[in-house]
């Protein structure tokens, strides 16, 4: 029994590993094809365009929305908290940080998984079972440039324009909150911010972003394509991407929390 044990504990560790090995080769192909301009021409051009707009134009403004009731909430609560501490001029940087840097763009990345990227790796998941996926290759359709590559591209789009347009947001009505319409607090604001921005935590903020929106564009669609048909006691691959897709989100934070504060 001893002897077996070793070979169980290789194969599960390989069904571990493998999954995200193949994410790693789907997104380096993907980020070939979508650094290709032959991509976006010709019949492909309205067929990526299509999905952008799918993406993106249904959920901006009421994300936009919902991101700036938030913020005023919080910066609110956060500039009277800070008042009565005598803190007050803590307070913004705390906003920036805690709300531009950290909550802003994993909601974003949360909000475009729910609202696209589970559904679309859904679409592809039906397609594969329906053999629509197979039909298209054996009739000289290239299915990943133009079924996989429109949606993964949409999603990862869609994460960094609604980050981009409620962090500006956010940052906007934090300066009318503490300082009214008054365009003299205008510098000393913008040197906050620029303090809280220094190159090393700017990259970070970059990198967690595109690190989000690359997790959320590609790891639903990867399960639905690689995954094997559910069988009995396994999860569908929906849900795998899912389980793996929340991980990949928990595992970007901590380590873009460990590099702005460690």
């Amino acid at each position: 029994m001893l002897s077996t044990w070793p070979g169980k504990f290789g194969r599960r560790a390989a069904g571990r590993f493998v999954p995200w090995w193949r994410m790693v080769q789907l997104g380096a192909l993907l980020t070939v094809l979508g650094l290709s301009p032959s991509s976006y021409r010709g019949p492909l051009r309205p067929v990526m365009a299509r999905h952008l707009v799918a993406a993106t134009a249904p959920v901006l403004w009421w994300f936009t929305l919902l991101s700036a009731l938030a913020g005023l909430v919080i910066t609110r609560i956060v500039l009277v908290t800070a008042q009565s501490y005598g803190l007050s001029q803590y307070a913004l940087e705390m906003v920036v940080r805690v709300l531009v840097l950290e909550l802003l763009p994993m909601t974003a990345a949360l909000f475009v998984a729910l609202r696209w990227a589970i559904p679309a790796g859904t679409a592809v998941a039906a397609m594969r079972r329906a053999g629509t996926l197979g039909a298209m290759r054996r009739a000289g359709i290239d299915a990943l440039r133009t079924e996989v590559l429109p949606r993964a591209v949409a999603g990862l789009f869609s994460v960094l324009l609604l980050a981009a347009v409620s962090g500006m947001v956010t940052l906007v009505l934090a300066y009318l909150l503490a300082h009214g319409f008054s365009p003299w607090a205008f510098e000393g604001y913008t040197r906050m911010v620029g303090r809280v921005f220094t190159p090393a935590v700017t990259l970070v903020f970059v990198i967690k972003t595109m690190a989000l929106a690359f997790a959320v564009s590609l790891i639903p669609i990867g399960s639905a394509l690689h995954d094997p048909e559910a069988a009995i006691g396994h999860a569908p691959a929906e849900l795998q991407g899912l389980v793996r897709l929340a991980a990949a989100i928990l595992l970007i934070e901590v380590a873009s929390l460990v590099g702005n504060y460690y």
